[in-house]
């Protein structure tokens, strides 16, 4: 099968990188979309995604539109990304995570459409940030669909989907585990659309939610929320934006916490305990035990690391 992969961050490399070791009898992948390379790091230099950096590994033709729109801001890109797109000649297009809007001209070009891999079970968590939401909302499982692409937002066919419990982890931890299940996934379907065995199931009406974008106000604590809600989100929010709240003077963020029982006894973000076991705080129900924290500028460090270096003491309050 010749296909066209359009991809962007890690999660998408690890697809891509699971085509490519299907071997080149089963896949050629003759061209990869990916986003303009970006200023990152310190130096603000630029640099290029991970899904540029694993085409350019295999000697794979590289495009790097900034629109796919032929009537949008930038036509040149979307008129040369349409000529590279019709002469590759594709039987079918991957996208994961790709981060710009496919027009109906895209969707209709591989012979066998656009396949997506989408990081929940649909049509639970439709949109930008379907990993974090999960999280965020207690969902005790998650999953990846892959989609036949339409028009809509992540409103397509499904076609394949396989689900996993979240347990207690964070969204790095269950990015991974997502994105190498995806990655196999997206194989399986690509075999069995080669060899016309794909069963389109329409998504079901009930239960649509929408994940959308994670924005960087989020991180900020509000201490009068029940200590559960704040711990799963200290857990949606790693590695981005964060949990934070500020203290002494400090915006400290949190990155590990679990929920300690028995009422708060306090006004919400007095501290009522630091030990190196954790720091206590209470909130508007039962208590946090913050046991990974990190000051700006500085490492994440377990809770008796980080008071080595920053003195919190009880009674102290964490601004809400």
């Amino acid at each position: 099968m010749r296909v066209v992969f359009a991809g962007t961050p890690e999660f998408a490399r690890s697809a891509l990188e699971s085509i490519a070791s299907a071997g080149t009898t089963e896949f050629e992948v003759v061209l990869v979309l990916t986003q303009p390379d970006r200023p990152a790091g310190r130096g603000m230099k630029l640099q290029a995604s991970p899904v540029k950096q694993c085409a350019l590994s295999h000697g794979w033709p590289v495009a790097q539109p900034r629109s796919l729109r032929l009537d949008g801001k930038y036509p040149d890109d979307a008129a040369a990304a349409r000529e590279a797109l019709l002469a590759a000649q594709a039987d079918v297009m991957v996208v994961a995570a790709y981060g710009l809007i496919l027009p109906q001209w895209v969707l209709d070009t591989p012979r066998l459409g656009c396949l997506n891999i989408h990081a929940s079970l649909l049509p639970r968590w439709r949109g930008a940030a379907p990993i974090h939401r999960a999280i965020e909302a207690g969902d005790a499982q998650t999953g990846v669909t892959i989609m036949q692409m339409d028009a809509g937002l992540d409103t397509g066919d499904m076609l394949l989907e396989e689900r996993l419990d979240i347990g207690d982890d964070s969204t790095a931890r269950l990015h991974d585990r997502l994105a190498d299940m995806g990655g196999r996934l997206i194989v399986d379907a690509l075999r069995a659309a080669r060899a016309g065995q794909l069963q389109p199931v329409k998504q079901p009406e009930e239960g649509v939610t929408y994940a959308h974008k994670i924005e960087k106000h989020e991180a900020k604590i509000d201490w009068t929320q029940p200590a559960d809600v704040l711990v799963r989100r200290v857990r949606a929010f790693d590695p981005f934006p964060g949990a934070s709240s500020a203290v002494g003077g400090e915006v400290v963020k949190i990155w590990a916490a679990h929920v300690q029982g028995g009422e708060a006894g306090a006004a919400p973000g007095t501290v009522l305990e630091a030990s190196p076991e954790g720091i206590v705080v209470a909130t508007g129900g039962a208590r946090l035990v913050a046991t990974e924290l990190q000051r700006p500028g500085g490492k994440r460090l377990p809770a008796a690391d980080f008071l080595r270096g920053f003195e919190l003491k009880a009674g102290q309050v964490f601004e809400n």
